[in-house]
Parts: C-alpha cells; structure tokens; sequence
C-alpha cells in the first residue's frame, strides 16, 4: 500500500493487533489510547516513534526498516516484550536508556543499527538491558550477563582480585628476590596494623600516635598517592605524591602490594614501604580506605584491620567543613560512605577485628 497517514482508528476500542508495514508513513501518530498489544509498522519511512507512548497495552512492536534515530517514545510501556528495530539509523548507546527499565522486555533486534559498531557494544547493550534474553536474534546466557556487570560496573570484590593479578604478574616479570622479612612465617604472619574508614575519620592521626607512643614496635607505612597534599600534609611523611605517570610505572614494575582508586585519585601501598620496616623487626601500620582493604585481603598478609567511622553524619559533616580542606562534593562523597563502612562491619561479622566510633574523637584530631 501507500498510506502515508495513520487515520481513522480513533474509535477501534476493540482493536489488539495492527499492521501497517511496507507503506509511507513518516510518523506514529493517530494510535493514542488504543488497546493496540501487536504493532508492525516496519518497512516504512519512520523517524520518531514519540506517536505510541499512549498505547499502553503494547507487547510486541516492529519498527525494522525505517529511519528511526531515538528510542524515546519506547519508555514506560511496561508490559512491551519484543521490539524490532532491525535497519534503522540508531547511533548511540545512550539511546538504551529509554528502554532499560521495561521491567517485561525480553527480546530486542538492533541488527543493522550505527551503534553496533560502538565499541564494547555488546556488553553495553545487555549491561544496561540485563532484563532482555534475546539480542539482536542471539540468546543471551548467563556468563555474558555476568562478563557484562563485570565490565561496566563491576563488584568491589572483582575490582580488588583484577588489581591484586594485575600486581602478581607484574611482579613476576620482575627480577625476584627473597623478601625474608615479611614472608610468612610457620607460626606466625608478618604483623600489620591497618587502620580503616573515610575521609578525614581520624584513622592517619592515630597511626601516626600509635607509632609515636610505640616506637619501638611499630613504624608508619605512607601510601603514594597522586593526589596534591592538603594543607599540613608532608611528602614521605603523609603520603608519598607523585604524579599519575609515575604512578603507572610503578604499577608496570610490579612495586606495589595494592592499589585502589578513591575520589579520581590513585592509592597505592609499595612493596618495599613494607619490607623496609619489616627489616627493622617493626610491625607496619597503616591506612587505607575500604577499596584498599579489599586489595590487601588478597594478598598472604593477615593484618589486623580497626575499622573508624562515626555514628553521626551531621558531626561528621560539620568536621569536614570546618577542616576547610574538602569541596562540597568531596565532603557528600565521604558522608555517604559512612553508611557503607557500618553495613560492611554489620553484614560481615570478623571483617574487621574492632570497630571504633570516631565521632567523639574529633575534637583531640
């Protein structure tokens, strides 16, 4: 046919399936509120689809074969199982975000659309669509779901073990030598104090007093970090800065036990900031955010990990901003984590050996 214009159907109060493929029509419009469930409006000269977002009963659509650009029109259909988009003019992944949240969408076709040739699309397309069995006439398994979290938004747990291989091989590529110091022992492990919780918790402050008062058995292990200092803060005495491509050739020269990435920044604790202090018959302390954490618990080291966090936010917050160190977005980062550190400690009992609350510590910090 040639119908250019989709009229007349005004009062169809009965009608559940419509097809109007291999016409001319240029749009959707003329369809609101109709009971409509199967649509085939493919092999036509569509641009937007905005024209169904009225039809609320729909299950199955097929718009291959037009000149369709955006997905927004899609959104709130929730009970849309099939969409056909084969042969459009989709270029963008972000278009996905009008149908992600189809809680019913099983089977989707973006078959010759721009955005396959995104790179990393396949994975990003069943990331952000993890409801959808179906892609592009393929099964989607359950291996390539995992593989697709894994890849855009991964666990923390995967984010620590990635971090802890990339250091072993590095390390192995390395010339080896006997770290005597800190091997573990037969009856013992190496001792190390790990001081944990967020930003500006008191946790630097009090390795630092630990290691002061106990001198003759513990030393402070600083960090690198390519952060900038803040005020009052020393370089190999805090942190070690440095700059992101020295950073990344330590990573290469397999020097660090740990890294982690915190705020935009990068952490990480070296191999030889241990083993120097290890050679002096010294415990090792130090600090480090939860993503370090995790790092470290890959490793043959058994520290003992103190976990400081305060139980009240606004006090918290009001340390932070009386610091006069931290931007507003920093201090709603840090705030926000507190939740997390008290979940963790609640839904891993022995995942930290103590738990100290920080919030009437700041006054002495």
């Amino acid at each position: 046919n040639e119908i250019e214009e989709i009229k007349g159907l005004e009062n169809c109060h009965s009608l559940t399936q419509l097809g109007l493929s291999h016409n001319k029509l240029t749009a959707t419009q003329g369809l609101q509120n109709l009971p409509i469930k199967i649509l085939n409006l493919s092999f036509n000269q569509i641009e937007k689809v905005n024209g169904l977002k009225t039809l609320k009963k729909l299950q199955r659509v097929d718009l291959s074969n037009n000149k369709i650009n955006s997905l927004e029109g899609l959104e709130e259909h929730d009970l849309l199982e099939f969409i056909n988009l084969e042969e459009n003019q989709v270029a963008e992944l972000s278009e996905l975000k009008w149908i992600e949240d189809l809680p019913l969408l099983r089977v989707l076709n973006l078959l010759k659309n721009p955005l396959q040739k995104v790179h990393g699309y396949w994975l990003s397309a069943i990331f952000m669509l993890l409801q959808v069995t179906e892609l592009d006439l393929k099964k989607v398994s359950v291996e390539e779901k995992v593989a697709a979290v894994n890849n855009q938004e991964p666990p923390p747990e995967v984010v620590a073990a990635e971090d802890h291989r990339i250091h072993v091989l590095c390390n192995i590529w390395q010339p080896q030598t006997v770290l005597h110091s800190t091997l573990p022992g037969a009856d013992e492990d190496y001792p190390m104090l790990v001081l944990v919780g967020p930003l500006a918790g008191g946790k630097r402050q009090l390795a630092l007093k630990i290691c002061r008062k106990f001198k003759n058995s513990f030393r402070f292990g600083p960090c690198h970090t390519t952060r900038t200092a803040y005020f009052g803060e020393k370089n190999r005495l805090d942190y070690y800065f440095i700059s992101q491509e020295v950073f990344v050739k330590m990573v290469i020269a397999g020097r660090f036990l740990l890294t982690y990435k915190y705020s935009g920044h990068s952490y990480g604790l070296a191999r030889d900031t241990v083993e120097s202090i290890a050679r002096e018959g010294l415990a090792t302390c130090i600090h480090l955010e939860i993503e370090g954490v995790r790092s470290l618990k890959n490793t043959h080291f058994k520290p003992r990990y103190i976990l400081l966090v305060p139980n009240d936010k606004m006090k918290y917050e009001e340390h932070l901003r009386r610091t006069g160190l931290f931007s507003r977005a920093e201090i709603e980062e840090a705030v926000a984590r507190v939740d997390m550190y008290l979940q963790i400690n609640q839904d891993f009992p022995g995942y930290f050996h103590a738990n100290i609350n920080t919030g009437e510590l700041f006054p002495i910090f």
